[in-house]
């Protein structure tokens, strides 16, 4: 502390002069402190008092004051000149010393001077002197000047590599220093790089906006100040890598070509070769899912053109090209198609239920059901009229069902639905496809007056359920274009009992009439045709067995005058014969005279008809006569006969045959047999 005073006592008591003459005398200046104490502590705080003795002069001055600054500003690199310059607050006309270190530079005199290579580090200082008082300014400040080692300049490429047509940024950085200019260069020849269409700098960064592979190669920088022409050194080489984007590839899981309102898909986006990606999913170009994973699921599916890419993770710039695009159409929910083969019942038949979607064959599961009456707890049809029971279980990928052999029991409605996918997408229930039997059944049948299957418009109609043992709840049913009506309501006609009875029929009467249960038997059904045609063709609703006669009438709406009608008779459409009686006979029909038959006049045809022929029945009243026949015949082959037949009743078999319509002997005939053998 006191080293500091005294410095300050000498400046004050050497830097202190008179504005005015000579003659004044001379004055002398005092410093003075307070406190007096000897001793002065670090913190505390004393006053300076500068007092002038002897003469008159009270407008003392401080000296003037000298600055110095240096061009240019900031550190030197070697081999940099550097120029000097010092201020004098006064404009009095001075002679400049230099100090460096506080060591005086001789050769320094003028105001601005300037070093050449190599300048020296370190504290300059300047002040003014001249032979008039004042003689010299206060010492300048200290000025710092720092000669440092040319700097390197550092490349730094992002990214790297880079694929086709990403936006590659190169920045060249020489320290902190920004008033440095940059020049690039590529390959081993040092080409400067230009700018041009994809190539654009400005200051430090260097873009290539659309990387190609001519792109690819060793890159360096340099930093110039030209204002003081200087240079960096240059920077290491970088190599720049282009690669052709990866291939995004979009495809749809399940894969078909149909898909429906309420299903479930997965896309799927494979980009060989990418790590740390994110996959983006966009629908007619507008981003609907971004992720990690590579799978997009849409529940329901929704329409629209869907493709996607892969972004890189760290920076979200682009990773791949951009995917094939699938064009997603959702279609409204399907029905499944059944169809029944045949669909009129013969004993002894195998019966085929097919069932189809139409808008589409791929990926289905089938299920097969009939229809019973509603009940609580079962699936319903959307009128709720019927419940369905499974046939099939869960299901299989085989599109048809077969009943093997159908029966009486059969006889009633089905349907089906197709399901795939997971979770399991279902179609709509199929409309209803109905078996039908032209035999009567156990329980009811079903009666109509007149007795036959074609009627003409405008005429009366009657159908009855006639039952044959206790059973109760029987309603009468039509099936008429895809859709099931039941009873016998207003726009039918009228009902006394278990009769309907349709005052005046309509083309719209025709259809499969028949009789079920409120616990879901059937009787049998009558394929009813109601046409406003002159003809129609008269012949039994009920099948016929081989070896009965059976008897086709062609009736006519009016009273033909003509006592010899001609009338032809048709086959599957083959002529058959002519009659002039409008009768046709067949004395034994077999079967191959099943079919459809029609007749035809000069005034028009009949609809078709199909005519069943069931196989013919052994008498139990002919069986005694034919036992006989065998005894003298063959006592071996009747023995054969009785013993097939004991032992078709051991194993419960005898079932079997009486379902394909052969009686069997009775035990009493057995009996007398085995007596007489």
């Amino acid at each position: 502390m006191g080293h500091t005073l005294l410095c300050l006592l000498l400046l004050l008591s050497t830097h202190i002069y008179s504005g005015h003459s000579e003659d004044d005398g001379k004055a002398k200046a005092v410093l003075t402190i307070y406190p007096t104490s000897s001793q002065i502590f670090s913190g505390e705080s004393v006053t300076l008092r500068c007092n002038i003795q002897r003469g008159e002069v009270t407008d003392w001055e401080s000296l003037p004051t000298a600055s110095v600054k240096a061009s240019p500003r900031g550190p030197l690199y070697s081999g940099e000149r550097v120029t000097l310059q010092c201020d004098i607050s006064d404009n009095r006309v001075w002679t400049y010393c230099w100090h460096r270190d506080n060591h005086l530079l001789p050769i320094l005199t003028s105001k601005t001077t300037t070093i050449s290579p190599p300048v020296q580090a370190g504290q300059y200082q300047c002040e003014g002197t001249r032979t008039r008082r004042p003689e010299r300014t206060y010492l300048s400040s200290s000025l710092t000047i720092v000669v440092a080692a040319l700097p390197k300049a550092t490349l730094t490429i992002t990214p790297n590599p880079a694929d086709t047509g990403e936006r590659v940024t190169l920045t060249c950085s020489v320290g902190s220093d920004s008033g440095w200019r940059y020049t690039w260069y590529k390959d081993n020849t040092k080409k400067v790089v230009t700018s041009s269409g994809r190539h654009t700098t400005t200051g430090a960064p260097f873009t290539i906006s659309r990387a190609a592979e001519s792109d690819q190669g060793l890159y360096w920088c340099q930093g110039e100040i030209q204002s003081r022409s200087i240079s960096s050194i240059i920077s290491d080489p970088v190599t720049i890598t282009v690669k052709e984007r990866p291939v995004a590839v979009l495809t749809l899981q399940p894969n078909w070509p149909q898909i429906f309102r309420g299903e479930t898909v997965t896309l799927s986006c494979d980009i060989q070769g990418g790590e740390e990606i994110v996959y983006v999913f966009y629908n007619s170009g507008r981003s609907v899912s971004t992720k990690t994973e590579p799978e997009y699921r849409i529940s329901p599916a929704k329409n629209g053109l869907y493709t996607c890419e892969g972004l890189q993770k760290t920076n979200g710039l682009k990773h791949s090209q951009t995917s094939n695009a699938i064009q997603l159409t959702v279609l409204d929910k399907p029905q499944a198609v059944l169809s029944v083969s045949p669909q009129w019942l013969n004993p002894g038949d195998s019966v085929t239920l097919s069932c189809g979607v139409k808008e589409s064959s791929t990926g289905w599961r089938f299920i097969w059901y009939r229809t019973v009456p509603y009940t609580a707890g079962l699936l319903s049809l959307s009128d709720t009229s019927y419940s369905v029971e499974p046939l099939s279980g869960n299901g299989t990928s085989e599109d048809s069902y077969t009943l093997i052999p159908a029966g009486p029991s059969h006889t009633g409605g089905y349907v089906c639905r197709a399901g795939r996918g997971d979770p399991v997408y279902d179609t709509l229930y199929s409309e209803p496809q109905f078996l039908w039997s032209g035999d009567s059944q156990p329980s009811v049948s079903l009666k109509t007056r007149p007795n036959r299957t074609q009627h003409f418009t405008s005429k009366s109609l009657s159908l009855s359920c006639e039952e044959k043992r206790n059973s109760t709840g029987w309603r009468l049913k039509r099936y008429r274009e895809n859709a099931v009506e039941s009873g016998c309501v207003s726009n039918w006609g009228s009902i006394a009992g278990s009769t309907c009875t349709i005052r005046s029929t309509h083309t719209n009467d025709s259809g499969v009439y028949w009789c079920e249960s409120g616990s879901g038997e059937y009787s049998n059904a009558v394929n009813i045709t109601v046409d406003v045609g002159p003809l129609i063709l008269e012949n039994p609703p009920y099948p016929i067995t081989e070896g009965e006669s059976m008897t086709l009438s062609c009736t006519k709406r009016y009273q033909e005058t003509n006592p010899n009608p001609k009338v032809n008779f048709y086959k599957d459409g083959i002529f058959i014969r002519n009659e002039t009686t409008l009768e046709m006979t067949i004395p034994a029909v077999s079967k191959s005279d099943e079919g459809f038959y029609k007749c035809k006049s000069n005034e028009g045809e009949s609809p078709e008809s199909w005519v069943t022929v069931r196989g013919s029945i052994v008498s139990i009243s002919v069986l005694p006569r034919l036992l006989c026949g065998l005894l003298v015949a063959s006592p071996f082959l009747l023995v054969s006969i009785v013993l097939m037949v004991k032992c078709c009743r051991a194993r419960g078999l005898c079932s079997t045959a009486k379902s394909l319509q052969y009686e069997l002997p009775s035990d009493d005939v057995i009996k007398q047999t085995e007596s007489s053998v």
